[in-house]
């Protein structure tokens, strides 16, 4: 029997979980420096996108899509329109299957470098990420 899927922890410091896709639990990084989703595919055991059968790396592949176009959405709505996607599935700190989808600006404070680990985040405020967090659920039924 397979064992149920759970977050690691690692995440829940960090973002706050909004709604699940049919693949993926949707995350917000909570760092209103950047409009940054995390997908986590909601299968116990899994490492690598090469442990997703064919479909299941089809369906990650056109819900990362869909966080793109929700994390520009976001941008918009912040005033800051998002001219370049980051995608990466990085897990050296997280080894459990997640992919970022982080939108990022020319101006952005840490252009053109990574953000991963970069500064102090700028939480939201409670107000402004549950305003973010419903955005994100008009997308949920894709």
């Amino acid at each position: 029997m397979t064992p149920p899927f759970k977050a690691d922890p690692a995440f829940d410091p960090g973002s706050v979980v909004v709604c699940d896709w049919a693949l993926c639990q949707v995350r917000l990084q909570d760092d209103a420096r950047f409009p940054w989703l995390i997908l986590i595919p909601r299968r116990a055991g899994l490492h690598e996108i090469e442990d997703l059968g064919a479909a299941g790396r089809a369906l990650l592949m056109d819900e990362v899509v869909r966080a793109g176009e929700v994390v520009r959405m976001l941008g918009e709505a912040a005033l800051r329109p998002v001219q370049k996607l980051n995608v990466a599935a990085l897990g050296n700190v997280t080894a459990q299957l997640h992919v970022h989808v982080v939108g990022r600006r020319h101006d952005d404070e840490l252009w053109p470098d990574p953000v991963w680990g970069r500064g102090p985040p700028v939480p939201y405020g409670a107000q402004a990420l549950q305003e973010a967090a419903s955005r994100i659920r008009v997308h949920q039924a894709g």
